[in-house]
């Protein structure tokens, strides 16, 4: 059997288009590490804001984590780079959308708000799996409300939601693949640059795909040694 196509795997370290690659993966590292950031901080308060004993924290973290995970990812990017601007009047709305590198800062902040909401869903879950009798320990120390969660609750809980927070980790690196649409020139966006260009679409992507599997292969291989350093023995902690 023959094949009618032509396979140019010399393309991908050509010039100009490898270094459109590189440019692309160091977006794609850059996008996913910054909207990491927001969504573990913000995640952890979310989370810890929906098991607090303030009602109105509750409802806050609840609305939060119900909206922004409920409305897919690629809507909500679309809102922050067309519609949102639209909110500060057509005086402001011009001025923010000649910010330098505009979609890149609503990639990153709209993916961190996204997944977020998922992170806080990890947090609240770990907080369930955590015995009664270990609050009543910390607070039986003198520990108010705050410390508690600070110094016993929350590096508990941390430690309880590696593998979730693992998967999150990874899927916020391949999410971020999604930026293409708002032109950010991440991986995905530059291969089919240069399948435009070359009309060697199935050497660009297969490059795609193993640069997002290499990528996937260090964040579960760094979560794993995460995990063995913060194991609790016998507590915490999977095997194989």
């Amino acid at each position: 059997m023959a094949f009618d196509y032509n396979f140019n795997w010399s393309i991908l370290w050509s010039d100009p288009y490898g270094m459109w690659i590189v440019k692309g993966v160091g977006y794609t590292l850059l996008i996913g590490a910054c909207a990491w950031v927001i969504a573990f901080l913000l995640g952890v308060l979310i989370g810890t804001m929906r098991v607090t004993n303030i009602r109105i924290l509750r409802f806050l973290a609840s609305l939060y984590t119900e909206v922004f995970r409920n409305i897919p990812f690629l809507v909500q990017l679309f809102f922050w780079y067309y519609a949102f601007p639209m909110l500060f009047g057509s005086t402001l709305t011009p001025i923010i959308n000649k910010i330098p590198q505009f979609n890149l800062y609503v990639a990153i902040v709209g993916l961190g708000l996204y997944t977020a909401s998922r992170v806080a869903e990890h947090v609240r879950a770990g907080y369930a799996s955590i015995s009664r009798d270990q609050y009543q320990a910390a607070m039986s120390t003198g520990m108010t409300q705050i410390q508690m969660y600070r110094y016993v609750i929350i590096p508990y809980c941390l430690r309880l939601i590696i593998p979730p927070i693992t998967t999150e980790f990874l899927t916020i690196f391949k999410n971020s693949s999604i930026a293409m649409v708002i032109s950010v020139a991440e991986t995905t966006f530059m291969t089919y640059q240069i399948d435009a260009e070359t009309f060697h679409g199935f050497e660009a992507t297969t490059a795609a795909m193993f640069i997002y599997f290499f990528i996937g292969m260090v964040v579960v291989k760094f979560m794993d040694l995460v995990e063995n350093r913060l194991r609790i023995p016998g507590m915490t902690g999977r095997k194989g």
